[in-house]
């Protein structure tokens, strides 16, 4: 809190005029920035008129560059280290976020095997695992990275995962 009030260039009591507690001030960030993100992709997932692989390509490219910039990158890390403590934190986020982000992703597969783009697959497994690399890159980034001897290539490795995961899907 004494981080926020001092980005904000308030006191730590002013904060709490706008929020009932830390846990309100952590769900108005999450639905503001995150949730945000989530519901532009929503809408540009809705809109696209291309196949289902150049929107897979689309929305992971997108997320990955998010996350590589972001500095809310350490909230999955946070959810991680803390999900004990906090499980009414951890079911919102939940909510708001990953199933959100699920039920967008499955809906691509979904859309790839309704037009006889893709074969016949699980669509929330497939989902969770068009997501997994970017998880274990958010991992990395707020972990490990600082002790690399060289950078990580996280959009190497995104277009390698993009490239196996599509060759998967496709109905051959």
């Amino acid at each position: 809190m004494k981080d926020i009030a001092e980005r904000a260039s308030v006191t730590k009591g002013t904060i709490y005029l706008y929020f009932e507690s830390k846990e309100a001030v952590f769900k108005s960030l999450v639905r503001e920035s995150i949730g945000g993100q989530i519901e532009r992709i929503t809408r540009t997932f809705a809109a696209f008129e291309g196949n289902a692989s150049d929107l897979l390509r689309f929305a992971l490219t997108t997320i990955n560059s998010f996350l590589q910039t972001s500095d809310r990158v350490v909230l999955p890390k946070i959810f991680l280290a803390d999900a004990g403590n906090f499980p009414e934190l951890v079911r919102f986020y939940r909510e708001e976020v990953i199933e959100r982000g699920l039920g967008a992703m499955s809906g691509v597969i979904a859309r790839g095997i309704a037009r006889g783009e893709f074969r016949e697959v699980n669509t929330e497994h497939a989902a969770r695992l068009c997501i997994a690399p970017i998880l274990l890159s958010v991992v990395w980034r707020t972990t490990f990275a600082a002790t690399d001897p060289e950078p990580f290539d996280y959009d190497g490795f995104l277009q390698t995962h993009l490239d196996t995961l599509l060759r998967g899907l496709a109905k051959t």
